[in-house]
């Protein structure tokens, strides 16, 4: 596999940054990953972080010291590693999370994508994306990180009140007020028609962009496309190629950043559980998924994941799929399924009933769905991934 023009010159014009120098249920008929084009996303995660936030339920941790030579090593070994597992032949683009992978060297960036240049085909072009807390960059340091092959800095906006963190403890043992459903649901419409207004498309349910600057790597995600995951904690769905596999699997990293950095030095990637995705599960995680976005799960999408079963005979006849159509949430045509403008915003009640419809039709129901409550209803659930 050929490495992509341009990589070896970055990691030249970032080396110096290294520290000491120097420089990884069942429906009908799915089609076989292994027929797909080997392509994926790749995602790092860096879990490091001066301080631990209070609305964070993320894998981070603080540490007096980080020993970034043995970290870039590891996750060059474990991104070396599972390419080679998957036999990916490209990929399509790169995103170092976090953690706050802005406090890791631009030299560890560039070793990282020198090693996945080596392993795959990466395009001179690709979106390669860096999470970057203001407080822990300069302008010299973002240079560094340009040089490295960066050119897309991600700076989020946390919108929702997580489950297991400090700052829900607060709210839950009234310390903090939590803000009225209501009102967040006018400030989520508020931010859309403004937003909307400004030129930005509404992309995603809790993601804006103007023309040109959607996220390739989250895009990914939300089609259903293979993504490896490297680094502590850091999640994959890919097809073991190398292994002879042709369903794709469900991958976690151990998260505990020694644990994980013992097993890739031992065994060449720390995976800590992995899990074949059924047909039913994978069509599942395409549903919820795809309709997080504006252009929903078009019908060649769907048709590669359920050749024998079309979105018409899944979600065409009686049943809920079509109520919500007649109520205006849902549209379905030679396009695919999508959510409308409306529909949208209230995902997250939607999702139970279209679910168990696909199991229904699938002849795998389970359980009903779950009636959401109306402030659910209401705010739409916003959470990108």
């Amino acid at each position: 596999m050929a490495a992509a023009r341009g990589w070896p010159r970055r990691l030249a014009a970032a080396a110096g940054a290294l520290p000491g120098g120097g420089g990884p249920g069942r429906a009908p008929g799915p089609a076989p990953d292994t027929a797909a084009p080997a392509t994926a996303a790749l995602y790092v995660h860096w879990p490091y972080c001066r301080k631990r936030c209070s609305y964070c339920n993320f894998n981070t941790y603080v540490v007096p010291a980080v020993d970034e030579a043995a970290v870039r090593a590891c996750l060059v070994r474990e991104a070396q590693t599972l390419l080679r597992l998957s036999q990916v032949h490209s990929v399509t683009s790169v995103f170092f999370g976090g953690g706050t992978p802005s406090l890791a060297s631009p030299g560890t960036v560039a070793a990282v994508l020198e090693a996945v240049a080596g392993a795959a085909h990466l395009p001179a072009g690709a979106e390669v994306t860096l999470e970057a807390n203001p407080s822990s960059t300069s302008a010299s340091v973002l240079d560094g990180f340009r040089a490295a092959g960066v050119n897309r800095l991600s700076i989020g906006v946390q919108l929702t009140l997580e489950r297991g963190t400090a700052l829900a403890a607060q709210v839950r043992a009234g310390a903090l007020p939590a803000p009225p459903q209501d009102l967040l649901a006018d400030m989520y419409h508020t931010a859309r028609s403004v937003l909307g207004a400004a030129g930005f498309r509404h992309y995603e349910v809790s993601n804006f962009a103007r023309k040109g600057a959607l996220s390739t790597h989250n895009l990914s995600y939300w089609r259903a496309e293979q993504y490896i995951g490297v680094g502590p904690g850091a999640h994959g769905r890919f097809v073991l190629r190398a292994e002879g596999g042709c369903s794709r699997e469900a991958r976690v990293q151990t998260p505990e950043p020694v644990a994980w950095m013992r097993e890739v030095q031992s065994q060449g990637h720390g995976t800590r559980s992995r899990a074949v995705l059924s047909p039913l599960e994978q069509l599942e995680e395409l549903l919820t998924l795809g309709l997080r976005t504006d252009e929903g799960i078009t019908q060649e999408r769907w048709g590669h994941f359920s050749p024998q079963l079309s979105l018409q005979a899944v979600f065409g006849g009686p049943g809920e799929a079509r109520a919500l159509q007649q109520e205006g949430w849902l549209v379905l045509d030679g396009g695919g399924l999508r959510c409308t403008w409306a529909g949208l915003a209230v995902l997250d009640s939607l999702l139970p009933a279209l679910l168990w419809q696909l199991q229904r039709v699938l002849g795998t129901a389970r359980h009903p769905p779950r009636e959401a409550p109306a402030e659910e209803r209401a705010g739409g659930g916003a959470r990108g991934l």
